[in-house]
C-alpha cells in the first residue's frame, strides 16, 4: 500500500457517531500540552529508525528515505490530541485523517518497540494528570460483559467475513512455515485448532466445553473427531452463524452452541478449550475465569487456552488506564501477562502447566493477511454502512496489533493445563 492508496478523509466527520474524533481539543491546557507533545514526537523520530514528514516538506528522523514514514497532515491537531489524550489522541488523530503512513505497521512497530521510553522519565509524572481517561477496574456484571462483547463481535458477520478466511477464525493461525508463501490461512487456522484439540486430548467420545465460540470452526473440528462439544458465547451474531455452519457440516447432534456467560456454565468435562477469551473478561475477573476452568474440567482432565499477553511491567502500568483499544475496539478488555496467568493458576487453582508454546511470529503473519484482505475489500465495507472513520479505525487496529507482535511487545501462547487429581 502507498500513501496514494490511502483515501483522502471526508471534509466532515459525523460528530454524533464520532464525537471525540470530530472535535480537536482546544483551550489553554490543550495548547500548552501540544507544545510538549510535539517535542516528544519529534524527539522520538530523531532517535528511532523512522521519519516524520510535515506539510511544508520538513523531514525529521532517519536519513534513509525507505525508513517507515509518518506523514503529518495537520501538525497542530495531532499535537493537541496527543498532548491532551496521549495514545488515545494519537489513535483518534489517525481516525480523523490528520496523519497517515505508506507503511503503517512499520511505523507502529518502531514505536511499539520503544513504547516504554517514548515519554522521558523526567516527564512521566505528567501521566496521571488526565483523570477523565483513567478507569476503575471491577469485575463486569453479566449485562456489562454481554454489552462489551456485542460492541465488537456483533458489529456484522459480513464485516468479519470480508477479511477472515473460510473458517471464520478470528485468532492466531499456525503456519506450516514462516515466512508463509503463498500462505493458506484456512489451513493454518485448522492446524492451530487441531493442535489445541490434541493438547486437550480431545477424541471420539470426549466431553468438551469451549468458552468463547467464535464462528464455530473449533466446534466443527472437535465434532468431526466424534467428540461431544458444548460451546458458549455472549455474541448472538456468533451463535447464529456458528449454528448454521455446524448444521451445514451435518454435526448438530454433536455440537451445542449457547448464549451463556461462562460463569453460569455447569457440568463436568473431559476437556475445556478457550481461544483468546481471557483478554475480554476483565482484569478483576481473571481469578474467576481460571476458577471456572478448574471447576468445569474433571480431575486429571485438560484445559487448553490460547492467550495474547503483554509484558508484566506494562500490565501493571496500564491496568488502571483507558487505552485506545479499550475505547474503540474491545471495551472492558485487558491483556494478561504470563506472570499474571502463572501466579493466578498456581496460587488459586489446582491447574498446573504441562505445555506452553509461543506463536508470536505466526500472529504477525495472520494480522498481515487480515489487514491486506480488509484493505482489498473496503468498498464492500462501505456498502455495509461502515464509514471512512470506521475504516481508518480498523486499519489502525489491525496494523497496531501486527506491530505489537513484530516488535515483541505482544506475544501469544497456546497453554495447556491439567487439573490435579483430588483438586
Amino acid at each position: 500500500m502507498s500513501v496514494q492508496a490511502i483515501r483522502k478523509p471526508s471534509a466532515t466527520i459525523d460528530s454524533t457517531r464520532w464525537p471525540a474524533v470530530a472535535k480537536v481539543p482546544s483551550g489553554f491546557v490543550a495548547s500548552a500540552s501540544a507544545v510538549i507533545a510535539d517535542r516528544l514526537l519529534q524527539g522520538a523520530a530523531a532517535r528511532l529508525p523512522m521519519r516524520l514528514v510535515y506539510p511544508d516538506g520538513a523531514v525529521i528522523g532517519a536519513a534513509d528515505p525507505t525508513s517507515p514514514t509518518l506523514v503529518v497532515h495537520r501538525p497542530e491537531a495531532l499535537a493537541r490530541r496527543i498532548g491532551r489524550h496521549g495514545l488515545v489522541g494519537f489513535g483518534e488523530s489517525y481516525m480523523a485523517g490528520e496523519w497517515s503512513s505508506d507503511d503503517l505497521p512499520g511505523v507502529l512497530t518502531v514505536l511499539a518497540g520503544s513504547v516504554a521510553d517514548l515519554v522521558p522519565r523526567s516527564l512521566q509524572w505528567l501521566r496521571p494528570i488526565a483523570p477523565a481517561f483513567r478507569v476503575r477496574w471491577r469485575a463486569p456484571s453479566r449485562d456489562q460483559a454481554r454489552h462489551d462483547i456485542a460492541e465488537h463481535y456483533d458489529l456484522s458477520n459480513d464485516l468479519f467475513a470480508a477479511f477472515l478466511d473460510e473458517t471464520m477464525t478470528y485468532s492466531c493461525a499456525l503456519f506450516q512455515r514462516l515466512p508463509a508463501g503463498p500462505p493458506d490461512l484456512a489451513a493454518a487456522q485448522r492446524r492451530k485448532i487441531d493442535r489445541l484439540l490434541d493438547l486437550a486430548g480431545v477424541r471420539r467420545g470426549s466431553r468438551v466445553l469451549e468458552i468463547g465460540t467464535g464462528w464455530g470452526e473449533l466446534c466443527i473440528r472437535a465434532a468431526r473427531r466424534g467428540a461431544h462439544i458444548r460451546s458458549v458465547t455472549l455474541s448472538v451474531e456468533q451463535q447464529r452463524l456458528a449454528r448454521l455452519r455446524v448444521a451445514a457440516a451435518g454435526l448438530s447432534a454433536l455440537a451445542e452452541i449457547d448464549v451463556c456467560d461462562y460463569r453460569d456454565v455447569e457440568g463436568c468435562y473431559d476437556a475445556v478449550v478457550s481461544v483468546e477469551m481471557i483478554e475480554a473478561v476483565g482484569y478483576r475477573s481473571w481469578p474467576r475465569y481460571f476458577a471456572a476452568l478448574e471447576r468445569l474440567v474433571r480431575p486429571g482432565g485438560r484445559v487448553a487456552i490460547q492467550a495474547i499477553t503483554m509484558p508484566h511491567a506494562r500490565l501493571l502500568a496500564s491496568r488502571n488506564t483507558h487505552t485506545w483499544i479499550q475505547k474503540y475496539i474491545f471495551p472492558g478488555g485487558l491483556l494478561p501477562s504470563t506472570q499474571a496467568i502463572t501466579g493466578i493458576t498456581e496460587r488459586h487453582t489446582g491447574l498446573r502447566t504441562i505445555d506452553m508454546i509461543s506463536l508470536r511470529p505466526h500472529y504477525a503473519e495472520t494480522l498481515r493477511l487480515w489487514r491486506e484482505r480488509f484493505m482489498q475489500r473496503r468498498d464492500e465495507l462501505a456498502q455495509l454502512g461502515f464509514d471512512e472513520v470506521f475504516e481508518r479505525m480498523w486499519q489502525l487496529y489491525l496494523a497496531y496489533s501486527e506491530a505489537g507482535f513484530r516488535s515483541g511487545y505482544l506475544d501469544v501462547y497456546q497453554w495447556t493445563f491439567t487439573r490435579e487429581a483430588g483438586q
